[in-house]
């Protein structure tokens, strides 16, 4: 019997370091941490600042399991992550096990090794109570911020808001950007760039050194040179070079990752973690670019050994943030003789740790800069040509990636010219540009943003993100571009020519965009809670929350000095501040003359005329995607009210578009076809209306015959399916969508079958209730949404079986103790006015 309990948090840490231990170690995962504050309730003893923590439910049988697996060992190493959360993980364990202190060693390693776990049990420590501190007020701040901002929102703004210390931040950063893209005026000017050629007919591409800001000035400049000797001004030759970027850090990963190889934040840190828990890399939750000298001497040897002595370079760097604390180093191969991991998708991660970190160990790269002026005595202005040349690659040879993910390959080099040598023209053009402003975050932006302003830590970063779109304050939605014409100018054979070119701008997709509800919640958080949000306050708190993990702060005396100033604005604000609704008033409807106004209803942003104070109700219509409450104008505004508008019939059908819950459509008789994405519900004319019709009618004819039943094929909100009596039957991507054989639709639809009949355990077709199979467990089905199933009065889940025996009103009763409010009569509403269609 193993004489060592040794606790990780995680079943694949477990896995792995058992294989590095004897049978005299028994490994075990906590999965996670083991209890936490209470899911409903405040948690915290506000008078004392003491957290009650709890085990949740389903870590009851894990904590049974360890409880007992403690008595059998002699001796307990607690193993959990080096930063933080591990600690504290650890010190959970200590406390809820009843662990005796001299029975219980914490260990700690950067990476999961064979010598680095055996090192670690050489050199084990108590539990840092510091460490456990720093998260203790970060956990307990962060719930205070949440659970008393929080229901300020539902009185104030809208039932079911959250606000969040750090989250907050991030949507204001967000929020912020989108606004200051809309206040944007640009700029216009006329860029010119020529192409000049040697007596030997070779191209030299040059800009003009002078940016002109009319018309008429850029079309004087190209006049003057119509019939101009161009000179060789100048030709300056500078040796430079390129280094390398430090080892990475998180925050440095998730950047790199996501210019490289368009992963999210989430799937990053999620694979890091496998690559991490597998051993093929260190700590993955880091903000220090320093490497140990036995991975510096490794790194030099695997260098010269593949490349030779000239490349190698041994270096180590220095985190510039003050309050890196995470880890002692920088993410970095555990081996760097593993060249590959089996899984494809860690592998492409693994590749750009492995490269990465080699490069900050190599030779700088050598490159010549070439700057050539070509000109004439009689212009005012020169142009210039630059070229530039890598005469030796140093750490390019593995790791030619600039900050944006694309190769590092050579400039244009140019050919070789003397001072003095003429040059001719072979054309110049001027081209009309218009200044762009600043860009929207994407997700690797948001991290390195939060990073440079000191808001968040490693741990932090992804499920900040993450929580800020499932809260739906932001998302990603794309942005059709506009449309606008611009000037070009163009010089050639001693002749101006003038063009008009249609230029597309301010488009977007992938980055992300406020929804109108989180510019209303934002707006109403720095307008009452100016010192919360505000971006130095919430890096001074992280900072507190170093110097509390250094020891040279009280967690608790922390937490007194914040809710102290904290607590009565709260007070002050639940009792003064006005609701905010996003209301914006955008003028008078001219053919009523009543107003109108654009505001966030119960289905989401809609433009009303009219008040409920009128003798007729108000009449209302919903924002089509891409508007925005806080942009619409009133002539937009009143477009609206234009839709539902009819058509002619076809083939004996009537026709007419509109506006859903889930955007533009068609409707043909009883049929609702979406608009495809983007496209103007307002540009709809008859025979747009009937080719989308056409080609609706084409998917529906059936691609097979399934048991006498016909299958038909589509495109949906969530892609690509098939449709065999009222299954809709998702495609994935194994499958060629557009050539599905008989044998992919029978074994799709076998399948689909297969998985309802074991989806039912219970169902109420009546009161449309069921209890369900789900990919986590038996859940409960009332019409679209889902609820827990409580436990057994024993405390007990329920099994299959159980659950066959329960009524529907036990069910129901489940479903009141999660929404107090679902099987309530509502009183009926008058309905409000909609407008009839019209004909178009």
């Amino acid at each position: 019997m193993p004489k060592n309990l040794v606790i990780v948090e995680s079943p694949a840490k477990a896995k792995t370091i058992q294989r590095y231990l004897g049978k005299d170690y028994e490994v075990k995962s906590s999965f996670g941490h083991i209890r936490d504050l209470p899911k409903k309730g405040m948690g915290v003893d506000l008078s004392t600042f003491t957290p009650q923590y709890e085990v949740s439910a389903d870590k009851k049988k894990i904590v049974t399991e360890l409880k007992a697996a403690v008595k059998k060992a002699d001796k307990v190493w607690l193993a959990s992550d080096e930063d933080r959360e591990g600690e504290a993980i650890a010190w959970h364990l200590a406390q809820e096990l009843k662990l005796k202190k001299e029975n219980t060693k914490r260990i700690v390693f950067h990476e999961i090794t064979k010598s680095a776990i055996l090192s670690a049990l050489e050199h084990p420590r108590d539990i840092n109570e510091n460490l456990v501190n720093a998260q203790q007020a970060r956990r307990v701040l962060d719930r205070i911020v949440g659970f008393e901002i929080s229901p300020v929102l539902w009185k104030k703004v809208k039932a079911g808001l959250s606000a969040g210390r750090v989250q907050s931040v991030a949507v204001r950063l967000i929020v912020e950007r989108e606004q200051e893209i809309r206040a944007f005026r640009p700029n216009v000017a006329f860029k010119v760039e020529g192409v000049f050629l040697t007596r030997h007919s070779q191209e030299i591409y040059a800009k003009l050194k002078k940016d002109f800001s009319t018309e008429e000035e850029a079309e004087k400049f190209l006049s003057s040179a119509k019939d101009i000797a161009f000179l060789v001004l100048d030709v300056e030759k500078k040796p430079g070079f390129r280094s390398a970027s430090a080892p990475f850090t998180t925050s440095t990963l998730q950047q790199e990752a996501s210019g490289k190889l368009g992963y999210s934040v989430t799937h990053t840190m999620r694979i890091a973690q496998r690559l991490y828990e597998e051993g093929y890399i260190t700590y993955m939750r880091t903000d220090s670019v320093n490497l140990s000298q036995d991975a510096i001497e490794a790194a030099k040897k695997f260098i010269v050994d593949t490349y030779g002595e000239n490349y190698s370079k041994p270096r180590n760097y220095t985190t510039k943030s003050a309050s890196a604390q995470e880890a002692h180093e920088a993410i970095r191969p555990t081996n760097f003789s593993v060249s590959f991991v089996p899984d494809a998708a860690m592998d492409k991660l693994y590749q750009l740790i492995l490269k990465r970190t080699l490069a900050s160990q190599m030779e700088n790269a050598k490159i010549e800069k070439t700057v050539v002026e070509i000109g004439s005595p009689h212009l005012a202005h020169s142009f210039q040509a630059q070229g530039e040349v890598i005469v030796f690659n140093g750490f390019l040879k593995v790791y030619g990636v600039t900050q944006g993910g694309g190769e590092v390959k050579d400039e244009k080099s140019l050919p070789k010219v003397k001072q003095g040598e003429e040059l001719k023209y072979k054309n110049i053009i001027a081209t009309e540009k218009y200044t762009k402003p600043s860009s929207r975050y994407t997700e690797a932006g948001l991290v390195k943003k939060l990073e440079e302003l000191g808001i968040g830590r490693p741990s932090t970063y992804a499920p900040t993100i993450q929580t800020i779109q499932n809260r739906a304050y932001v998302d990603k939605r794309e942005i059709v571009p506009l449309e606008r014409e611009i000037v070009e100018l163009r010089l050639e054979n001693s002749q101006i020519h003038k063009g008009i070119i249609v230029e597309k701008y301010g488009g977007d997709k992938n980055k992300f965009v406020p929804t109108d509800i989180g510019e209303i919640v934002n707006d109403f958080l720095t307008r009452n809670f100016q010192e919360v949000l505000d971006y130095g306050f919430t890096a001074k708190v992280e900072q507190e929350f170093d110097d509390i993990a250094l020891g040279t702060e009280k967690w608790k005396g922390v937490l007194k000095n914040f809710y102290t100033e904290f607590h009565p604005k709260i007070e002050e604000v639940e009792e003064h501040a006005s609701r905010a609704t996003g209301e914006r008033f955008l003028g008078k409807d001219p053919k009523t003359g009543k107003q109108v106004y654009a505001r966030i209803g119960r289905y989401g942003p809609m433009i009303q005329i009219g008040s409920q104070d009128d003798e007729e109700k108000p009449r209302y219509a919903s924002l089509l995607p891409g508007q925005n409450v806080s942009t619409i104008n009133l002539e937009e505004a009143l477009a609206l009210f234009k839709i539902p508008f009819s058509l002619s019939d076809y083939k004996g059908k009537s026709i007419s578009v509109g506006v859903g819950r889930f955007g533009p459509y068609v409707k043909y008789g009883d049929v609702f076809i979406p608009l495809p994405k983007g496209e103007d519900p307002f540009s709809v004319d008859q025979g747009r209306a009937e080719n989308i019709i056409e080609e609706k009618l084409e998917s529906d004819i059936p691609i097979a015959v399934y048991k006498g039943e016909p299958v038909t094929k589509g495109t949906g909100r969530f892609g690509p399916f098939i449709k065999y009596r009222n299954l809709y039957i998702s495609v994935s991507k194994k499958y060629d969508f557009e050539n599905l054989t008989p044998n992919d639709i029978e074994g799709l639809i076998e399948a689909k079958l297969e998985k309802e009949a074991h989806r039912y355990i219970m169902q109420w077709e009546k009161e449309k209730i069921s209890i369900e199979n789900g990919r986590w467990g038996p859940f409960v089905r009332y019409g679209k949404k889902m609820y827990k199933i409580p436990k057994t009065a024993l405390g007990e889940k329920y099994d299959a079986e159980a659950l066959k025996n329960v009524s529907v009103d036990e069910v129901k009763q489940w479903i009141s103790e999660q929404d107090p409010t679902i099987f309530k009569k509502r009183k009926k509403k008058t309905v409000a006015t909609k407008t009839s269609p019209k004909k178009k």
